[in-house]
């Protein structure tokens, strides 16, 4: 299976620190209605991860890692569940 949910336990706290700032900086400088500081765009997808909201999926194909909201409609459309790595 190409797609993989990654529990965030299983990384390290600098490699989840890296992951979450790659992740943010693609979006460049678009920070919506108002704009919020790294530290804390950081601690809210922190939060969203550790809280299950969100999820981290890692893509065999394009190794690539990205981060979804769990109830993301890209997700249910994917053709099967993505496995859990454990």
């Amino acid at each position: 299976m190409p797609i993989h949910i990654i529990p965030v336990n299983k990384l390290s706290a600098k490699a989840l620190q890296g992951v979450i700032e790659e992740f943010i900086s693609r979006n460049g400088t678009d920070y919506g209605a108002m704009e919020v500081s790294l530290e804390t765009s950081i601690r809210q997808v922190k939060a969203k991860l550790e809280g299950g909201s969100a999820v981290l999926i890692f893509d065999d194909e394009t190794e690539t890692t990205n981060i979804f909201l769990s109830d993301d409609p890209v997700l249910k459309k994917m053709d099967a569940v993505p496995e859990v790595i454990k």
